[in-house]
């Protein structure tokens, strides 16, 4: 399998720097038509991107985390996402990434009632719908399908 990974010439979203796949995420929603920006590298208060769509209704601010990860991403992940939301006075809360979100992180965030997650499959199909990218995520296993 890591022989046809070698070939296979598509980006790989885990050769990115957590900057650029930061830059990454802000593009796809730019592209998915929402105002977006990058918070600065340091002392960013768990905040990686903010997100603003401008709708009198539905709108409202947006806190984005951005996990480049290789491993699920756990639930303290998500509570300090959903503290955050709290700090910032977010409307919704956003995780996005390449790996996936163990059982215990989604339970949270459904709990929370005001969270997102775009996971590894999601996140490719998303790029390649809103930026034409046709990208890799070298993953040393398949995440497990949840329940």
């Amino acid at each position: 399998m890591d022989a046809v990974a070698g070939l296979d010439s598509r980006p790989d979203l885990l050769d990115l720097t957590p900057t650029e796949f930061e830059h990454l995420v802000r593009q796809l929603f730019e592209a998915m038509g929402i105002k977006s920006w990058v918070t600065q590298a340091s002392k960013d208060d768990g905040v990686d991107g903010v997100a603003t769509n401008e709708d009198p209704i539905f709108g409202g601010l947006s806190i984005i985390q951005a996990k480049r990860y290789r491993i699920a991403v756990g639930v303290d992940a998500i509570r300090e996402l959903a503290g955050t939301m709290e700090d910032k006075h977010a409307t919704k809360g956003i995780l996005v990434t390449t790996s996936w979100v163990t059982k215990g992180g989604h339970d949270h965030a459904n709990r929370h009632g005001r969270m997102q997650m775009i996971e590894h499959e999601e996140l490719k199909y998303l790029l390649k719908e809103h930026l034409g990218l046709d990208v890799l995520i070298s993953l040393p296993k398949r995440p497990p399908k949840r329940k």
